[in-house]
Parts: structure tokens; C-alpha cells; sequence
């Protein structure tokens, strides 16, 4: 599944829809990028934020904030940029350091604005199936699947991983599209054989190449979200190619996706805080 040509499509999109925008209202959309810390990771992901923001039309604003930071600060500078009409969407980079409360932090992000999908309120949409934003990773995973026609209905979709803005939110959007779910975690006894179940699998663990081909079920669609030191998902991709009707690699699969949506979340932000439809530009 090439996720790199489908958010190409998806980013070009965006840019004329940026583009409108930017002719209607005088203003470009603006996400904004906070970063605490300098974990060289989050520095480069952030970079990368910023380049394809400029190329889909997108302007950026960044506040990089010091490693002592604490949950007030944090929380006071997110509550500024809610509060600031030139800003259209807003990005918290995490992990944020220990010491700072995220969830405290997320939730200083008003709805409106939060095009990662990460708040409590556009994990109850997901939950809901109601109208709001999705998690980015999530919601690349679904663009995938759509766009190489994977009927989910009837089809038993087995997540391994249970993060808040990630596999909790993928088995949700699976569940909304009559996916049957089965949540995998650490604790999972004989993960293996649940694994070997899977119709649909999405690897979120965090451990590179945790999950081997001989568990793949053969014909299994595998979506791997994972992205581990030397360029390798949780999925050993070799051998799991072999066995899957349709597998993500590492990189080039979900990594372009989840910015693709990003970047798309923003711009459907800034048409609705200028009263504007996007199916009608």
C-alpha cells in the first residue's frame, strides 16, 4: 500500500483547497507547532511539519518552549493560540517531558483547533461517529484502506496496541466502518494466536518487528503504524509481505498519511472558522 503516492494526491488536494481560501479570506491557513524540549526526534518531525505546510500552502507558526517548561506554561501558551484568530489549527508535539501533565496540556486545545485529533472531545466524535476531527495516524490508516477498496464489514480487525491517539482511536474508526475489533496490549495472553485471526491487522506497539509473517494470516490486510530506530515498523515486513494481501511499509506507507491528514484537518479548520464550505470552493 503506497502511502507516499496516496498523500501526495491527498496533499495536493489540500493545497487548492488552501489556495481558495487564501483568495476568499486574504488569510492562508496557519497551523502552529509547539515543541517542548529538544528531543532531536521531535525537532525533525517537526521540520518535516513545516516543509510540507509550505507546500501545501499552509503558513506556520512555531513556539518552541524549554525542557523545564511546566503543565501551567505548557497550558497557558495553548490556551493563547485557542484564543487566536489568525491561528487555524494547533499541534502539540509529543511525547512531551515527564514532568508535564499531556493530557492537561491536550485539553487546553480548543476543539476547533484540534486538527491532531488528540482532546478528549474529538476522541468522543470518533467514538460517536459524529462530525470532528480525527487522529492523524487513525484516520491514514482509514484513508488507506478506502482508497485500495478494503470492505471492512464482517471483517475481524485486530489492533495491537492501545495508545489514546492511536490504536484506541484506529479500533473505533474500524468499528464505525462494521469492522469486528479485537484490542491487543502487553498484557494479552498468546497474542500470537489472536494475531493469526486478523482479516485486518494494525501493528501499534512500538517494537521493531515484533510481529513476524508466521503469524499473518494469509490474504490479511496489515497496516504497520509502527516506526522504530533503523527505519523499521513492528512488522517484519519481508516476511509478512509474503503471506498479506496488501501490507504498509516502513517508511512510505502510514508516516506520509498521518501528515497528509494533518495538513488536510487544518485546512477544513480554516474554511469553518471563515463560515466557509469547502465542497462549495
Amino acid at each position: 500500500m503506497d502511502g507516499t503516492a496516496l498523500a501526495r494526491r491527498i496533499s495536493e488536494q489540500t493545497a487548492a483547497y488552501a489556495a481558495k481560501i487564501t483568495e476568499r479570506t486574504g488569510t492562508a491557513p496557519c497551523l502552529a507547532t509547539v515543541l517542548v524540549g529538544e528531543d532531536p526526534a521531535s525537532v525533525t518531525y517537526v521540520r518535516m511539519k513545516q516543509n510540507r505546510c509550505a507546500k501545501a500552502g499552509i503558513t506556520s507558526r512555531h513556539v518552541e518552549l524549554p525542557t523545564a517548561t511546566t503543565t501551567e506554561e505548557l497550558v497557558a501558551t495553548l490556551t493563547a493560540l485557542s484564543e487566536d484568530p489568525e491561528i487555524s489549527g494547533i499541534l502539540l508535539q509529543h511525547p512531551v517531558p515527564h514532568h508535564i501533565d499531556e493530557r492537561a496540556a491536550f485539553e487546553a486545545i480548543a476543539p476547533g483547533k484540534d486538527v491532531d485529533g488528540v482532546t478528549m472531545h474529538s476522541f468522543a466524535a470518533m467514538g460517536f461517529g459524529l462530525p470532528g476531527f480525527v487522529s492523524c495516524t487513525p484516520g491514514g490508516i482509514m484513508r488507506l484502506l478506502a482508497a485500495y477498496d478494503v470492505d471492512l464489514t464482517g471483517k475481524h480487525a485486530v489492533v495491537v496496541g492501545r495508545s489514546a491517539i492511536l490504536g484506541k482511536p484506529a479500533g473505533m474508526l474500524l468499528l464505525e466502518q462494521n469492522a469486528t475489533v479485537t484490542y491487543c496490549h502487553s498484557r494479552t495472553v498468546d497474542l500470537p494466536s489472536i494475531v493469526r485471526q486478523a482479516d485486518v491487522l494494525v501493528a501499534a506497539v512500538g517494537k521493531a518487528e515484533f510481529i513476524r509473517g508466521e503469524d499473518i494470516k494469509p490474504g490479511a490486510v496489515v497496516l504497520d503504524a509502527g516506526y522504530n530506530e533503523g527505519n523499521v515498523g513492528d512488522v517484519h515486513f519481508e516476511s509478512a509481505a509474503a503471506r498479506a494481501s496488501l501490507i504498509t511499509p516502513v517508511p512510505g506507507g502510514v508516516g506520509p498519511m498521518t501528515i497528509a491528514v494533518l495538513l488536510e484537518q487544518t485546512v477544513q479548520a480554516a474554511a469553518a472558522q471563515a463560515g466557509l464550505d469547502l465542497a462549495e470552493l
